[in-house]
């Protein structure tokens, strides 16, 4: 009985070994996603920062993989930002030039325009009366 008392201890302090092993690891902390690096900017620079340290793991570093996702969606935002931004400025410019347009066409009808209401009087001959066929006879009435 010594024998399997002995092994049986042996085998029970191996299992109490190894289940303090497992509970001493740390547990796995799973890769950051995408949109937790795009809402948390911090998190994002810190992964940023740990992958440029170290150059060789973080090609398969599933974090660097997702912070460079995130810093390139976060760059097309900010493009399609910029583009608004120059297409309201073009707008902004197109208007203006407009404005001047108008206001450039107004001031040109204003001084070519004939306002006929003011223009000098030309006299016209009257039209002359229409002759009769029949010239007046003196002494006689005409009917």
């Amino acid at each position: 009985m010594s024998i399997s008392f002995n092994s049986s201890l042996a085998v029970g302090c191996l299992w109490a070994i190894v289940l303090a092993a497992a509970a001493c690891t740390p547990k796995r902390i799973p890769p950051m996603t995408v949109t937790d690096l795009l809402e948390d900017r911090v998190k994002l620079d810190g992964v940023l920062i740990k992958c440029n340290r170290d150059l060789a793991n973080a090609r398969l570093d599933l974090d660097c993989i997702n912070a460079r996702i995130a810093v390139e969606r976060l760059a097309s935002k900010s493009e399609a930002g910029e583009e608004a931004k120059r297409s309201a400025e073009f707008e902004r410019a197109r208007e203006q030039l407009r404005l001047q347009q108008d206001k450039a066409r107004r001031q040109y009808d204003a001084n070519t325009k004939v306002d006929v209401y003011h223009l000098p009087l030309i006299p016209v001959d009257p039209a002359p009366a229409p002759r009769n066929p029949d010239p007046p006879v003196v002494g006689q009435a005409n009917q």
